[in-house]
């Protein structure tokens, strides 16, 4: 077996709107075709692909299942995206990366699950500081 590629990451949500207004309206996923599944939920595409897929329906449980730490996506505008956490009061920690100098965005949606943003270090300095929304 060779493994050629991530296909999608799956994040519970206790909320579904508001789990798809963060990565719709926040990050800029677009809702497309998801199968007819049991449970409600909803499958985000970047590009043609559906990388994330939002399951709803049942309690999140109470413990933590496994030990993914974050997921993490290119992106880019880096002041854009800063201004979009803050209108939404979102916050984040923004740092560059030690010695690519790749900018590195972290925020969590509504249920806590951690994302980071990754911007080319030729982004320019963001007019927002290097700590996100009070």
């Amino acid at each position: 077996m060779t493994i050629n590629g991530m296909n999608h990451f799956t994040v519970l949500a206790s909320d579904l709107e508001k789990s798809k207004a963060f990565y719709i309206e926040v990050l800029g996923f677009r809702e497309g075709d998801r199968p007819p599944l049991p449970l409600p939920g909803a499958w985000l595409y970047c590009g043609d692909r559906a990388i994330l897929h939002i399951m709803a329906g049942r309690p999140l449980p109470a413990e933590a299942q496994g030990v993914i730490d974050h997921m993490a996506f290119t992106a880019s505008h880096l002041q854009a995206v800063i201004d979009t956490l803050n209108q939404h009061k979102i916050k984040f920690d923004l740092r560059r990366l030690p010695g690519s100098q790749t900018w590195q965005l972290f925020c969590h949606d509504p249920d806590g699950a951690k994302v980071e943003l990754d911007f080319a270090a030729s982004e320019p300095e963001p007019k927002q500081g290097s700590s996100g929304a009070s």
